[in-house]
């Protein structure tokens, strides 16, 4: 699967933590709040960001399951969350009788945070069967939605755009990703599934006090989009105009929160 250094994960918290839907962070810390000794399982877990995020919500007595591909960044999860077990599992390798090895004993909260755009629609249906038979709930943050608003405008902004939404299909380690259609493909096989399914919009919106996460985010952009285009040359004048706008600018971000309870 595809790998992110702990710099950009440490880099873009704070913009994850401003942009989570409250609402549904509360109701999610809610679900197990009153369980004594109740564990939460974070996938693709980073360095436990989804913890920092929902654990003040949540009250004492919870212990929190880590599990990525990358030991190094499970070891800052679990050094940053003390109690926390790691666990290094190639979530890419997911099946739907739990071929993953997932510990799902005693689990009451399964959340995933900036995930699911990068798998397949395969992967989402074996998740899915997995929380289902085991009647878990989810709390899948940040999932992009290809939404990307750019102040002020730029004529390459469009193009850029799908270029790099383009490159957000390609398959990231599970399949053909879902990119911009994962939060929908999600809510719905959830829905099929007999899940009452709760969504709300959590974009970034990024400006001058964010330059050094804007700098990376269009790097990353021009680099992802570049391949995708036809003439040559525009993913860099593109990126030369938004670099030098950044400072005085401001980027929009779509991403979706979801929250999703058995019935």
């Amino acid at each position: 699967m595809s790998g992110f250094s702990r710099q950009w994960l440490d880099l873009r918290e704070p913009a994850d933590r401003a942009a989570r839907d409250e609402g549904l962070l509360r109701a999610a810390a809610a679900l197990v709040a009153r369980a004594d000794d109740a564990v939460v399982l974070d996938l693709g877990s980073g360095t436990g960001a989804t913890a920092r995020a929902l654990g003040p919500y949540c009250g004492a007595g919870i212990t929190w399951r880590f599990v990525d591909h990358d030991p190094d960044l499970l070891r800052e999860a679990g050094r940053r969350t003390p109690g926390a077990a790691t666990f290094a599992r190639d979530l890419a390798r997911l099946a739907p009788d739990g071929g993953a090895g997932l510990p799902l004993d005693g689990v009451a909260l399964v959340t995933a945070s900036a995930l699911f755009d990068l798998v397949s629609d395969a992967w989402v249906e074996a998740l899915v069967s997995i929380l289902a038979a085991h009647r878990l709930p989810l709390y899948a943050a940040l999932t992009y939605t290809g939404a990307m608003a750019l102040d002020p405008g730029h004529p390459l902004d469009e193009r850029v755009g799908t270029a790099f939404n383009a490159d957000q299909r390609e398959d990231k380690g599970f399949g053909p990703a879902l990119g911009p259609e994962a939060a929908d493909v999600l809510a719905r096989a959830l829905r099929r599934s007999g899940y009452s399914v709760r969504v709300a919009a959590s974009p970034w919106i990024l400006g001058a006090g964010d330059l050094a996460l804007t700098t990376d985010l269009l790097r990353g952009v021009a680099g992802a989009a570049r391949s995708h285009l036809d003439a040559a040359g525009d993913a860099e004048l593109w990126l030369s105009a938004r670099l030098a706008s950044a400072p005085h600018g401001t980027i929009r971000i779509g991403h979706q929160d979801l929250l999703a309870v058995p019935r």
